[in-house]
């Protein structure tokens, strides 16, 4: 996705090509949560960090598809040069966000509020969404659609001046250590493996034993994928004022909860999301950028996509908001 960027966004933007990446499950339902969550800060109140909490859930025992599987043994492959590639671009703005940075924490960790194990998973979706806050960084009223009403032009500006930046990342979660134990089997062998052409043979060949069973190249059975579901659990910390976040050694006040929740991620959400992406691009052509290449939040975050996707089976919920 950033190669693509780097390598076409200034031909794009100037012959008019609008060209959005990551609107499947990577990364709609992050960057859609993302906005939902942050618009629920009202002023004077502002987050700090949002950390999303991934839960994949099923009736039965259901395994991942082996194009999940091979895109990350592919990314692991093709990680030095996609540092390369970030190390000779110019470097974006960065959103002003208030407070001191958050910790990093420890890798594994147990959530007592959501009652679940959770580890940091190295995802797509954190990028994005950095990308896209980069984006409306340079653009604080957001990307000027190509022929878009004035009305809309108001409705775009009103968006995103309710979006607040924030600290973000995302891990998966377990109800279990044992499902925890699996994670860090299959990210251990990835990771080691991934990075030489034998090792990615092996891995592509014996995806069952690589990931502890829970990726096979049959992929899941109808009955397994109808039984599917995952909620994203975005858990917002921040100040109940502003003004608190430059007192010296102040802490943040003021908890939000969001969930964002849907049917199973990769047969169901994924085309669901995908085709809503592109009946907006084809309905409200007018109301988009003229060209360029960005991410799914900056283009279609003052549209109603989320009302789309509400309306076809994701729902966008309010879940807590308490003081700490």
């Amino acid at each position: 996705m950033e190669r693509v960027e780097a390598e076409f966004h200034e031909a794009a933007a100037k012959n008019g090509s609008l060209i959005i990446s990551a609107c499947g499950f990577d990364s709609i339902p992050a960057e859609l949560g993302f906005l939902f969550h942050s618009r629920q800060w009202a002023p004077p109140s502002v987050p700090v960090t949002v950390q999303a909490y991934l839960s994949l859930e099923s009736d039965k025992r259901i395994v991942g598809n082996f194009g999940t599987y091979e895109s990350a043994v592919l990314g692991v492959a093709n990680a030095g040069e996609l540092q390369a590639l970030r190390r000779s671009r110019p470097r974006r703005p960065r959103p002003n966000i208030p407070g001191p940075p958050p910790p990093k924490g420890s890798l594994v960790e147990h959530d007592k509020a959501l009652g679940l194990w959770t580890i940091k998973l190295p995802s797509a979706d954190t990028v994005v969404v950095k990308r896209t806050l980069s984006t409306v960084t340079e653009h604080p009223e957001g990307l000027p659609g190509v022929e878009e009403s004035a009305d809309f032009a108001e409705h775009r500006k009103s968006f995103w001046s309710s979006v607040k930046p924030a600290h973000f990342g995302v891990k998966l979660t377990s109800k279990s250590l044992l499902g925890i134990a699996q994670f860090i089997f299959t990210g251990l062998c990835i990771g080691l493996l991934g990075g030489f052409s034998f090792g990615r043979s092996l891995l592509l060949k014996f995806p069952s034993f690589f990931s502890a069973g829970w990726f096979r190249k049959s992929g899941p059975t109808e009955e397994q994928v109808s039984s599917a579901s995952f909620k994203m659990w975005f858990v917002g910390r921040g100040y109940s004022d502003a003004a608190r976040a430059s007192d010296r050694g102040s802490k943040p006040d003021k908890e939000i909860i969001t969930r964002v929740s849907g049917p199973e991620i990769g047969y169901i959400t994924t085309p669901i999301v995908l085709v809503q992406c592109a009946l907006v691009l084809l309905s409200q052509r007018g109301n988009l950028p003229k060209g360029g290449v960005y991410t799914p939040g900056a283009v279609f975050g003052p549209t109603d996509i989320q009302q789309r996707l509400q309306e076809n089976g994701l729902l966008f919920d309010l879940v807590s908001t308490r003081t700490l």
